[in-house]
């Protein structure tokens, strides 16, 4: 995308950042507006708007990352686990693919979700949602 995506600036040495995790499919650095100290945001160095974006055959090298620095900043920041996260599209505040890798500590003020979170109104309004998708997953 070039010039644009800011997270292929931050790639291509146009935009300073704390990078943490520097590999020829992976790039993971400090978010600048971290909901904790060590908030990480790991992405795949080409261009990827969405998770949909990604080629399967890259997605393990991604969630690997991801994996091991699930494990790294507990360690890193004296935290107790982290909150991994993935905005696709609505709330993607940049339209490369990125996971959020936050630091949690029981009692952070974190609390869950960032969102409401609402009941289905019966079980056949479950069951009918859960049908829905298995159908569109069948539809490839």
């Amino acid at each position: 995308m070039g010039d644009a995506c800011t997270f292929c600036r931050v790639r291509d040495g146009d935009v300073p950042a704390a990078v943490v995790l520097d590999e020829p499919a992976i790039l993971a650095f400090l978010d600048h507006r971290p909901l904790f100290p060590g908030h990480v945001l790991v992405l795949p160095r080409e261009h990827r708007p969405t998770l949909v974006d990604v080629p399967a055959g890259e997605l393990g090298a991604l969630f690997a990352a991801v994996q091991r620095l699930a494990s790294a900043v507990p360690t890193a920041m004296g935290a107790q686990g982290t909150f991994v996260a993935l905005n696709n599209v609505v709330s993607q505040s940049v339209p490369h693919l990125h996971v959020h890798v936050v630091p949690r500590t029981k009692g952070d003020g974190l609390r869950g979700f960032f969102w409401p979170r609402h009941r289905y109104a019966s079980d056949g309004e479950m069951a009918e949602t859960a049908r829905r998708i298995r159908t569109a997953l069948a539809a490839g």
